[in-house]
């Protein structure tokens, strides 16, 4: 094994984190902001790069390279590492952005590599590579949802990704195909075929609430896929926000709990 063997365990329902126990020597790589919590014997350092490699590793160009891969996602340019530097076990916790589900991946079981959306990843052991995927296809990254540039998680220890509402993984056999909404692809194995194709009809399209296109994804692979992403999430809390904050406001005549408390406060 090239990375630190770890152990975790999944707290929580809808706004869940993971703790991650430290044996003596062992790190977690982490975004930064995402950790909750830490025991004493951990030592927090901010690294350049993706932290892949242990400190002082690789060379300037090396982190240089990996730090260019994370600001092209979108990501920061440094990475928070996580180290047990007592004599017993540690344990280091991270708490997922939003409500949702963390997953758990072993990369050794998916080739060494999960293709997954920018901001999917949460923490990982050391050793696991956070760099970029390109899409080759101008539909995809077009239409896609995903955009041209995604998250690529290479090597063989554990990947925590986090995503919004419930998740589902499904497994898809060699030339099985499945359409989804172009926002709810989480992650994928590297032989799934990425596209997209028309939703439907010209009235389909324009009335149909699902946008003008679908992603296909093809097997043989497995596929995560989440059921509110963020982007969906935010547009409804933006467009239930009052006028006065710049969303897009509800009236004052609508029923319910909300307008009861609005006689209250005319």
């Amino acid at each position: 094994m090239k990375n630190d063997e770890i152990d975790f365990k999944i707290h929580g329902d809808d706004m869940q984190f993971v703790e991650i126990e430290l044996d003596p020597g062992e790190t977690a790589i982490a975004e930064a902001g995402s950790m909750m919590m830490m025991e004493d014997g951990i030592q927090m350092e901010t690294i350049f790069g993706d932290g892949s490699q242990a400190s002082g590793a690789g060379g300037f160009m090396g982190k240089l390279m990996g730090a260019g891969k994370r600001l092209i996602t979108g990501e920061s340019l440094f990475i928070t590492t996580f180290t047990n530097q007592g004599h017993g076990k540690q344990h280091v916790s991270f708490a997922a952005p939003y409500p949702g589900r963390i997953i758990p991946m072993d990369l050794s079981q998916y080739n060494g590599k999960i293709i997954c959306q920018k901001d999917a990843f949460l923490a990982a052991a050391r050793g696991v590579s956070v760099g970029v995927e390109f899409q080759r296809k101008l539909g995809a990254g077009f239409f896609g949802g995903e955009g041209f540039i995604m998250q690529k998680l290479e090597g063989d220890g554990l990947a925590f990704v986090h995503a919004g509402g419930t998740i589902i993984r499904k497994d898809l056999r060699p030339g099985e195909r499945l359409r989804i909404d172009t926002g709810c692809l989480v992650a994928m194995t590297d032989r799934v075929n990425y596209d997209i194709e028309r939703a439907g009809g010209v009235k389909t399209s324009l009335f149909g609430g699902e946008g003008l296109f679908l992603a296909t994804l093809q097997g043989p692979g497995s596929v995560w896929i989440q059921s509110m992403p963020f982007s969906r999430l935010a547009s409804r809390v933006f467009a239930s926000a009052p006028v006065s904050q710049g969303g897009g406001g509800q009236s004052s005549g609508e029923g319910g709990i909300g307008g009861l408390f609005d006689l209250f406060n005319k």
